[in-house]
């Protein structure tokens, strides 16, 4: 049985409680145990990163931008083994999880430019002899907890940019699939970054409570549930910390009248049961205007009972099972609620649970039309292949049933109109926003995060957002003339002359 270890002040270390068990969700068995770190393996680990931080922020810009630069090397030139380390442990199919490292690679490019991102603002001759300019420097030690279904992407939002800006990191990856955490530490260590710049924890709530409590710990980065993005964000917060927490979401996708129905179908499918629809930015609502509702989930119900599901490592495969037996079952369940709460069943994935035999956490497809606010279904993340349609009659329909949602993380709208897409992207209450294209994921440049229940925090991850939360601003006002000697004590205040 392999063992999965922590990676603390550079090297592997194997403490921990308990050992927790690490599945392949294809097979349906158990393939490594990874140890449970407790807080006296959090102290550990934020203790070596604090020893790091002076030496690291004293770091020039132009080194910290070499060791990224070989990192970006070392990933780009190891991809394809990070992506079946991510396909073995959570599952997706290979070619989703080849997806993700390039999604992640683009923000380890982004953090590249550091010299260029940490540029600060300098004003001569604000009042006579007196300059004024601003700093931006690291926090000191952050911290980073990350979920189970983008094992490689998550983790690269935030550690690149951290580590850039001169701050020393703590990783906690999800238990139910850590390895491709650890393989990260081991290439940026090789790439050249110092013992105990980035550290790696494995376990449960013991070890995440313990890093939000740290007092150390500075800042904390996460990404998962609304419910437990609530606990990250009020736990940290009270103790002092600066937060970001990206919550959870029910994307909507919205298909006019004058939209062209195979696009809109496709792009449907495509986003309602990729990674199994274990995305945080899939879709999970289809809302169809008017008169395409019939012609529309003719279309999906057609494409989606087409889908390969099998092992992500089968060629063939489209979609590969959910990440655990527990979390497949949940899904199952919402099938069955929504049909006795009056949903309409089109696709119902649970009779094709075990594709070839495998003994795998599988769910088919899942189509339920008709659905109304009402629904368990509608209300509640599902996070899975569950897609569901709801009918309104109009544009304004649309816009206030998403609106009235509290999650809002991603949307789009399915048009062949440039004044209806404009209102759209405008009177939406959403925080990324697809025109013809399902999954606004933004490239590595901008910001990723919702708005409303999906965020708590005040900033969104990685680009500017991103160096913005993992600094602070200095400052500085500056008089180095002799003409002041001799002007003797003013009780004034100051003010520009």
């Amino acid at each position: 049985m392999i063992r999965i270890p922590h990676w603390i002040d550079g090297a592997e270390r194997p403490e921990g409680v308990a050992d927790l068990p690490v599945f392949d969700p294809a097979r349906g068995v158990e393939t490594a145990r990874v140890p449970s770190g407790d807080r006296t393996t959090v102290a550990h680990a934020v203790a070596s990163a604090v020893a790091a931080f002076p030496v690291w922020r004293e770091t020039s810009l132009a080194h910290r931008s070499a060791i990224l630069f070989r990192f970006r090397q070392l990933l780009a030139d190891r991809a394809e083994k990070l992506a079946q380390a991510v396909v073995r442990e959570n599952g997706k199919v290979l070619e989703d999880a080849r997806g993700e490292v390039r999604r992640g690679l683009d923000v380890v490019e982004f953090a590249c430019g550091v010299p260029h991102l940490l540029r600060g603002g300098f004003t001569e001759n604000v009042s006579s002899g007196i300059d004024t300019y601003s700093l931006r420097q690291p926090l000191g030690v952050v911290a980073g907890i990350t979920p189970f279904n983008f094992p490689v992407m998550v983790p690269l939002w935030m550690v690149p940019l951290a580590v850039a800006c001169g701050n020393a990191f703590v990783l906690k990856p999800s238990e139910k699939d850590p390895s491709p955490a650890l393989l990260l530490a081991r290439w940026f260590s090789e790439a050249g970054l110092p013992p105990g710049v980035l550290n790696v924890i494995h376990g449960a709530h013991l070890a995440s409570t313990a890093l939000l409590e740290h007092p150390d710990v500075r800042a904390v980065s996460f990404v998962g549930s609304s419910p437990v993005a609530r606990f990250v964000y009020e736990t940290a917060t009270r103790h002092g910390k600066r937060v970001q927490a990206l919550a959870g979401a029910k994307n909507h996708m919205v298909v006019m009248p004058d939209a062209d129905l195979d696009t809109a179908a496709g792009a449907a499918v495509s986003a309602a049961y990729g990674s199994a629809g274990e995305r945080c930015m899939a879709i999970s609502v289809v809302v169809a205007v008017a008169e395409v509702a019939e012609p529309l989930v003719r279309r999906i119900a057609d494409r989606a009972g087409r889908i390969v599901v099998g092992n992500g490592m089968d060629p063939k495969s489209q979609m590969g099972p959910l990440v655990t037996a527990e979390h497949r079952d949940r899904v199952a369940a919402y099938v069955g609620r929504g049909a006795a709460e009056g949903a309409a069943i089109v696709l119902d994935g649970r009779r094709s649970a075990r594709p070839n035999g495998d003994q795998g956490f599988f769910l088919g497809p899942c189509l339920l039309d008709r659905v109304t606010p009402a629904m368990a279904v509608y209300r509640d993340e599902i996070f899975g292949p569950v897609l569901s349609v709801v009918r309104v009659g109009t544009f304004e329909e649309a816009r206030d049933l998403i609106n009235a949602n509290p999650f809002a993380n991603g949307v789009a709208v399915f048009t062949g109109s440039g004044a209806v897409a404009r209102r759209f992207q405008h009177e939406i209450e959403v925080g990324m926003v697809g025109i013809n294209l399902p999954i606004p994921v933004p490239v590595a440049y901008y910001s990723f995060g919702g708005w409303k229940a999906s965020l708590f925090g005040d900033t969104h991850v990685y680009g500017e957002d991103g160096v913005r939360f993992y600094t602070r601003t200095k400052v500085v006002t500056a008089r180095w003339g002799t003409e002041e000697r001799g002007r003797g004590t003013d009780l004034g205040f100051p003010v520009a002359d």
